[in-house]
């Protein structure tokens, strides 16, 4: 099965049903639901998404969507080693770079899904925008 680490802007787009962009993610989660696909993001991702949302939708829905989320994606804890490696790490953005390490921390990840592919430019795993993923993996 495929292991696929999930940026923070993939969960926004489904979450936020950020149109043109979310039928990609509703596409990548519903493969999930179906147990053909792993996904993972790190636990900044879900903190992250909730900072975003949280001015547009009543915070209990937030919680509850969120909560729900969590049967379809493993979440990967940034610790503090991951900060300090984060933080001494050659990438201009500290955050992706939090976001690499922790798909680096699973063993035989596939790829990382992101619309922001320029910023991960340096990793050493697959990096695909969510409709390279959607049509490689004959969604």
């Amino acid at each position: 099965m495929k292991k696929i680490f999930v940026d923070t802007n993939i969960i926004v787009d489904l979450i936020a049903d950020r149109k043109p962009f979310s039928k990609f993610a509703i596409d990548i989660f519903s493969k999930s639901e179906e147990k053909k696909i792993e996904l993972y993001t790190s636990s900044h991702s879900i903190a992250t998404t909730h900072y975003l949302l949280k001015k547009y939708m009543e915070e209990k829905e937030l919680r509850n969507v969120l909560y729900n989320l969590l049967e379809f994606i493993q979440v990967i804890q940034v610790d503090a080693d991951s900060i300090k490696k984060g933080l001494k790490s050659k990438h201009k953005d500290f955050e992706d770079a939090l976001q690499m390490l922790c798909a680096y921390s699973i063993e035989n990840m596939d790829c990382i899904v992101t619309r922001n592919i320029k910023d991960f430019r340096d990793c050493d795993i697959l990096v695909l925008s969510p409709d390279e993923l959607v049509n490689k993996l004959n969604f």
